[in-house]
């Protein structure tokens, strides 16, 4: 015992970059790469390794694309002059850059860190191991190429700018890296409770629900009264508020001291740029400061208190007796807890009140009869359900061993989870056919009856899809987490495929039928499509139980481990 002591002591005592943190780094990327190597002796791991492969080059071909753009944006910008607008080509960029993470979080494989306090880390150490791994991170990548994009147009416009264009973008870059961690640390302290978990879930479907009331704004017709004078004044006077706030925030102090660089105001530029330093640090402390409850050994509960428990174990959402209403009961208060899940459920929603407004005020043209835009934004939607649908058992954890106990088949189970999803997502997409009415007007009864019967064929495919999925790809769910889940890559690859391809099958119909002026044969077909998926879909619940049971170890190894 005085030697482990005396091992502490001395890891506490030593610096960042001492010979003890040195060989600990040493050993944990030894140890990753041991994971890695073994992972790809089996199966799944090299299907992972695959998918992982497919993924960066993804991402990485993304994140080219986007530096292309902003790297013309910034040369078109240095080149005229128009300093105004490099303001917000930098916000936008500051945008992306803490969207994305959150938004990608639930379909990254994270590596949990807690697990290296076990062992005489110092906390200077357990810092910068965090900083790295988020390094990695896809926000990191891209935003990192994105600053890449941006540095090589201003100095292709403006070469004598190179230094100070460099050294903004660096600080932006560091305070950017700072804040995604921050959040993500302080978003998992808040969802680590049922309490405040709950308050986020309800500040959170407020927010979404909050979108509709903006609706009124985007349908204004010109010359009306949202474009009069005395509005165009308002809005005027709101923008320039704005600007001038902006100036004193990150993303317009990285612009600000760029500009003044350029301008041959070093001055200028040198106190945007310390500011900028203050603002870096000050989210490094906030960081520290989670970081550090954490190093210390705080781990909150999920429990509720012993009333709370006893008052919940006698209310039930649903009334109903037997097996398929017990988990479908379950089923619900797990997604009221999890915010990662009503995140995935209601996150689409958004960017179905931005793609609904493309579609509107199409006039009389034979697209306006087409129904691609309520069947684009109903195959968005669905992508909020990818982790219900195709990781059902995700959020099952250590109780996946009950469910091999019960008496219950497990076919029942998938059924009951099945059911339960369908109805969950008819209700999303009531609310996106409201949402998409609302943005270009109502739809005609023959395109709505034929979006609907491709839900009914698409519905039972994912259905077949997730469950195959669920037991051959499945990862834990943590609903106390955002940013250290297990996810699988190859899970999520094929998903989208799988849902790509629903949504050609869907396109494809359409567009033949409208392309004859026949939208109404698209109904029968996609009903004969609907019989033939359900059939198959309940034909293959056998199947999957003997599935489940062949694969019961596996499955209870990935659900069942926390690290």
């Amino acid at each position: 015992m005085a030697g482990v002591g005396d091992a502490a002591a001395a890891a506490t005592r030593g610096g960042v970059f001492s010979p003890l943190a040195r060989a600990q780094y040493g050993a944990l990327a030894q140890m990753r790469w041991s994971v890695f190597r073994h992972g790809m002796r089996t199966t799944k791991g090299a299907v992972e390794t695959v998918a992982r492969v497919v993924v960066i080059v993804v991402y990485s071909c993304i994140a080219l694309f986007f530096a292309a753009a902003f790297g013309g944006s910034a040369y078109m910008v240095t080149a005229h002059g128009q300093w105004r607008v490099l303001p917000v080509i930098v916000w936008v960029l500051f945008l992306m850059w803490q969207i994305v993470p959150v938004s990608l979080a639930s379909f990254q494989q994270q590596f949990d860190l807690a697990g290296l306090l076990r062992f005489p880390v110092s906390f200077g150490s357990f810092y910068l191991l965090h900083l790295i791994f988020g390094l990695v991170d896809v926000s990191t990548i891209m935003g990192g190429f994105c600053c890449v994009g941006l540095l090589a147009g201003i100095t292709a416009a403006r070469p004598v700018v190179f230094g100070w264009a460099a050294v903004s973008l660096f600080g932006f870059a560091v305070f950017n890296v700072l804040l995604v961690r921050a959040i993500f640390a302080w978003i998992d302290r808040w969802l680590a409770q049922r309490r405040t978990r709950e308050i986020l879930t309800v500040v959170f479907l407020g927010a979404m629900l909050g979108l509709n009331f903006l609706n009124p704004a985007f349908r204004g017709k010109a010359g009306g009264p949202w474009v009069s004078a005395h509005s165009k004044e308002t809005v005027g006077r709101y923008l320039n508020t704005a600007s001038a706030v902006q100036r004193w925030l990150p993303p317009g102090l990285a612009a600000r001291g760029l500009r003044r660089g350029a301008e041959g105001q070093p001055g200028d530029a040198m106190l945007c740029l310390g500011l900028l330093g203050i603002y870096a640090v000050g989210i490094g402390g906030v960081l520290g400061l989670r970081l550090g409850a954490e190093y210390r050994g705080e781990n909150l509960g999920d429990a509720p208190s012993r009333k709370r428990a006893e008052k919940r174990s006698t209310e039930w959402l649903l009334d109903g007796s037997g097996p398929i209403a017990a988990v479908m009961e379950k089923e619900l208060r797990t997604i009221l807890r999890a915010l990662p899940l009503l995140y995935g459920l209601g996150a689409p929603l958004i960017m179905v009140f931005l793609f609904s407004g493309m579609y509107r005020n199409r006039g009389s043209s034979s697209l306006s009869h087409l129904p691609l835009g309520l069947l684009l934004c109903l195959a968005y939607a669905m992508v909020g359900f990818t982790q219900l649908l195709y990781n059902n058992l995700g959020t099952e954890g250590a109780g996946i061993q009950m469910l091999f106990l019960s008496p219950t088949p497990i076919r029942t189970v998938l059924l009951a989870k099945n059911l339960f999803h369908a109805a969950l997502f008819a209700l999303d997409a009531i609310l996106v056919c409201f949402l998409a009415s609302l943005r270009y007007g109502g739809v005609e009864r023959v395109a709505l009856a034929a979006t609907t019967a491709w839900l009914l064929f698409a519905l039972p495919v994912h259905l077949a899809a997730g469950n195959a999925f669920s037991l051959a790809m499945p990862y834990r769910v943590n609903p106390g987490r955002i940013s250290r889940q297990k996810g699988s890559q190859a899970n999520a690859l094929l998903s989208l495929a799988v849902q790509l391809g629903v949504l050609a099958a869907g396109g494809g119909v359409l567009a033949a039928c409208a392309y004859f002026d026949r939208l109404w044969l698209s109904i029968p077909i996609f009903v004969a499509m609907a019989a033939g998926a359900v059939v198959v879909w309940l034909r293959l619940l056998p199947r999957f139980e003997k599935m489940a049971y062949a694969r019961r170890d596996d499955l209870i190894e990935t659900l069942v481990k926390t690290g």
